[in-house]
């Protein structure tokens, strides 16, 4: 019997926390790039999309040379020739396919993309390939306490234009950065969604890999210092699950430390995981990392 965690036939619950140092963990593009916030709560947020990109990038960095195993959403990639590619390796024509043919393309799109089979997508712009539901989703991060987003002021030795050069030595430039913000994720896996888009225990493995490795990939100058800090997964027995998920997220806490008003690093915090006979029958804790 495999580890309640790696066990595809299981429910998984899970509690991420990752943290960010001087560095701006995920710029919003309709305010000029600052790290996002909750304008209510100064609370830092991270998309769902922006952690799922570490994880895909992780994966095809690892075994994208696998055929089972490509990255569906990659840059300068257009997705309708990714659906198009389907309909050519399965001899069927694209133009005014049939329900059959198009769960047949479906099919083989979660085959051979291990982000479609994981995540889901919408296939269906275009040269249609379908709808796929992924057995695992993930939430938008959110910031324990409010962060302070700065807007820093640079300078470099380089000119932009030739016309400059002669009149000036260095160039004015921008960088956004959080001094310090500790997020916490939450994500859930349905194993009954799993057995339609194939997704097995290689791939749970494989992503909870990823989710632990994938921000060692994505170093920048911009990102600061950031890394994952904890990982708890609740396991059920019942697959469609034994609790809630939200009276097990409830269980697991991140406190500032006493005396401590501004935090500056992981170790500003106490945390507060439950044991086993904390939780309600039928569920298994593993403490990954924290």
């Amino acid at each position: 019997m495999p580890d309640a965690h790696l066990d595809p036939e299981k429910r998984h619950d899970f509690v991420y926390l990752f943290d960010v140092e001087d560095g701006n963990p995920n710029g919003d593009p309709d305010a000029g790039n600052l790290p996002r916030v909750d304008p209510e709560t100064m609370q830092g947020l991270v998309t769902d999309v922006a952690v799922k990109r570490k994880i895909r990038d992780y994966v095809d960095a690892s075994v994208g040379g696998d055929a089972d195993s490509k990255i569906y959403m990659q840059s300068g990639t257009a997705l309708n020739d990714r659906h198009q590619r389907a309909y050519d390796e399965l001899d069927l024509d694209s133009d005014d396919p049939d329900a059959e043919d198009i769960n047949k393309a479906r099919a083989w799109m979660c085959q051979n993309f291990y982000d479609v089979r994981t995540f889901g997508a919408v296939m269906s712009t275009g040269v249609n390939a379908g709808q796929v539901r992924g057995p695992m989703q993930l939430t938008f991060a959110r910031s324990i306490d409010p962060v302070v987003p700065m807007d820093v002021s640079i300078t470099r030795v380089a000119i932009t234009r030739a016309d400059d050069a002669e009149n000036k030595e260095t160039e004015m430039g921008r960088k956004a950065i959080v001094p310090y913000g500790l997020y916490r994720g939450h994500g859930f896996y349905n194993p009954k969604l799993a057995e339609d888009t194939g997704f097995d225990g290689d791939d749970l493995q494989l992503f909870w890999q990823a989710l632990q490795m994938g921000w060692e990939l994505d170093r920048s100058a911009s990102r600061g210092f950031m890394a994952l800090r904890g990982l708890f997964i609740f396991s059920h027995d019942n697959p469609l699950g034994n609790a809630p998920a939200h009276t097990l997220f409830d269980r697991v806490e991140a406190d500032l430390t006493a005396n401590v008003e501004a935090p500056r690093e992981f170790g500003h915090y106490d945390l507060t995981v439950p044991d086993d006979d904390d939780l309600p029958d039928g569920v298994t804790p593993t403490r990954v990392l924290g």
